[in-house]
């Protein structure tokens, strides 16, 4: 297996990946419950460039010359201008106003969304991924990574806390409460 800076030619890939981590939090952002206008809603962004979900801010694990996971990460002092395309975006297609809060702040990169083919979950490609971002962020570029996780996602959070992300606090994110994590050099 191996972990890379993703392209273009990852998008299809991504998208599925994306979608499945952010459940039914992209319903909110469509303003409706429709699988396909939700693919071709996040395919649009992952195909894109300068927004939150940009295949240029993602990392993909591919095994045997196929996508088995993705993470979507960026400096969360650039939250607010890349999420502007989406919230234009989402005004001008779907006629629907989104107020997100803000799930990160300067001086993290945040990881936004990891998500493992769900035939290759228990294989340990999680815990590589979120070794390689560690690496790749904390240890060196000395970033402190953070992340939202829903407290009712056990397997996740497990991973993350077993990883050495540590509760930061809680916020409040597209109508649930999540738990801030987050892990740096102290």
């Amino acid at each position: 297996m191996i972990i890379r800076k993703a392209n273009i030619g990852d998008a299809e890939a991504i998208t599925t990946y994306l979608l499945l981590a952010m459940g039914d939090i992209i319903y909110q952002f469509i303003g409706r419950k429709n699988d396909e206008q939700a693919k071709a809603f996040m395919l649009h962004f992952v195909k894109g460039r300068n927004n939150q979900y940009a295949y240029e801010n993602c990392w993909v694990a591919e095994d045997d010359h196929r996508v088995v996971a993705a993470a979507c990460c960026y400096e969360g002092g650039m939250l607010r201008q890349l999420r502007r395309p989406v919230l234009d975006y989402i005004k001008n297609e779907y006629q629907h106003t989104l107020s997100l809060e803000d799930e990160t702040q300067e001086g993290e990169v945040y990881l936004d969304c990891l998500c493992v083919d769900p035939s290759q979950q228990g294989k340990g490609i999680g815990s590589k991924m979120l070794q390689f971002l560690i690496n790749e962020y904390l240890l060196k570029q000395n970033h402190p990574l953070g992340l939202l996780v829903d407290p009712d996602r056990l397997a996740a959070r497990r991973l993350y806390l077993r990883m050495g992300f540590r509760v930061m606090g809680h916020k409040d994110f597209a109508g649930k409460k999540m738990e801030h994590l987050q892990i740096n050099q102290n």
